[in-house]
């Protein structure tokens, strides 16, 4: 390893803002970004499920030229805003293009593009399919999408595990600088899939809350009546550089990224391993790689997405990896506030992690009534943003997706 890695600037579009402060600020203030939504879907097609946690559509028009736009899927005009806002945080106008890279990710990539040109195939046939469909649908469009607005030449590569895509991302990141193949890796990972298809596809699976007279209290992340996630969108983006780098150009840094790991339960498609062993795994090895121990951990944003079989097991898994250290580790779950963004998920965590370092304050978790029983020995902080405490200290953000992949990004305090 040639140098750290560290987390010189922060962008986020969300369903609680178009920015890293205004999400920020509804965070700490516990508000939800879970609404009815404002169309004929539910109706039309008879869905089950008629809310989520979508991305004020004004942020698009307010932040993307009209014709830059229409050549972008959703997932990609959320990338490229927050990875706008990322840049000019990190105070970086120019780099050098062979020096820089891009580790981005998504969960189901251009499924609007998709779907809207099957439809006008359908309808109007395929002189009229738009001939940039197929740039605009491919998972890799975002990362191909902020590569070249960055003239980012070191590598623009996209990680696609499901909801740990973007967890995933920012380790490959990691991986990358650590190696000295590249100084700059602008990280994340985006979503747009909240769309008939996917809300009737979960809905079938039995995975979507179907709270449709409370949708603002759906997502309940630990709580005894929890009956399943709320679709989200959005983007987050990470400025990660060398140290060496950061310092070099006099660069504000947030914190460092201690290092990350990585497992796979090889359980079951759609359903985590109960136990929680292999989710421990990847925290477990993360805390190694990083030099860590579990002392030093005293907060966990966690995957937590409200699932009735999901958050046990990463409860467990926190549990054993903490031991008897679990209790002075605040544990937010703000999945209760965002809404799950699947692919876009873990890099929105991965901010409000570094946020939660930076200004030592961790988030609450909303909409908790009675926390489970089945869920033991985790210190969650529940309504109102609890200190965390001064000097060296750590964090992990945890992922886990459909297929069995988890992933744990870790974080020291700078």
């Amino acid at each position: 390893m040639t140098s750290k890695v560290v987390v010189t600037g922060i962008g986020a579009v969300t369903p609680l803002g178009a920015t890293v402060d205004a999400t920020w600020e509804a965070i700490l203030a516990g508000q939800s970004g879970v609404h009815t939504m404002d169309n004929d879907w539910s109706e039309k097609y008879g869905l089950a499920v008629d809310f989520a946690a979508q991305v004020d559509p004004q942020v698009v028009p307010d932040n993307l030229k009209r014709v830059q736009a229409k050549r972008l899927d959703p997932s990609s005009q959320f990338a490229l805003i927050s990875a706008r806002e990322a840049m000019a945080d990190a105070g970086l106008e120019e780099t050098d293009p062979e020096r820089t890279a891009v580790s981005w990710a998504t969960g189901i990539g251009g499924v609007w593009t998709l779907l809207d040109a099957w439809d006008t195939l359908q309808e109007e046939g395929p002189r009229r399919v738009m001939p940039l469909t197929v740039p605009m649908l491919m998972p890799n469009g975002p990362a191909a999408a902020i590569g070249m607005e960055f003239k980012a030449r070191a590598g623009v590569q996209t990680l696609v595990s499901a909801c740990a895509s973007s967890t995933e991302s920012l380790g490959h990141a990691y991986d990358v600088l650590a190696s000295g193949k590249a100084d700059i890796i602008i990280a994340g990972g985006s979503e747009a899939a909240i769309h008939p298809i996917t809300l009737a596809a979960f809905n079938s699976m039995q995975a979507l809350s179907r709270r449709t007279d409370s949708p603002e209290t759906a997502s309940r992340p630990y709580d005894v009546d929890r009956d399943g996630f709320v679709m989200g969108e959005g983007a987050g983006t990470l400025i990660l550089e060398t140290e060496v780098h950061a310092k070099a150009r006099g660069a504000k840094i947030y914190a460092e990224v201690a290092s990350w790991g990585i497992s796979n339960d090889a359980y079951h498609i759609t359903g985590g391993e109960p136990e929680g062993k292999h989710a421990l795994a990847a925290m477990q090895q993360a805390l190694d790689a990083g030099g860590l121990t579990a002392a030093e951990i005293k907060h966990v944003n966690a995957h937590a997405t409200s699932t009735p079989v999901g958050d046990i097991p990463e409860s467990l898994a926190i549990s054993e990896l903490l031991g008897d250290n679990v209790s002075d580790a605040l544990v937010s779950a703000t999945k209760s506030m965002t809404g799950h963004l699947l692919g876009g998920t873990g890099a929105v965590e991965a901010i409000l992690t570094v946020k939660a370092l930076q200004t030592r304050t961790a988030p609450p978790t909303i909409n908790i009534d009675e926390v489970d029983p089945k869920v033991k020995g985790i210190n969650i902080v529940r309504d109102t943003p609890a200190d965390l405490p001064a000097g060296d200290i750590a964090a992990i953000t945890n992922s886990f997706g459909f297929g069995g992949h988890n992933a744990v990004v870790a974080f020291r305090s700078v």
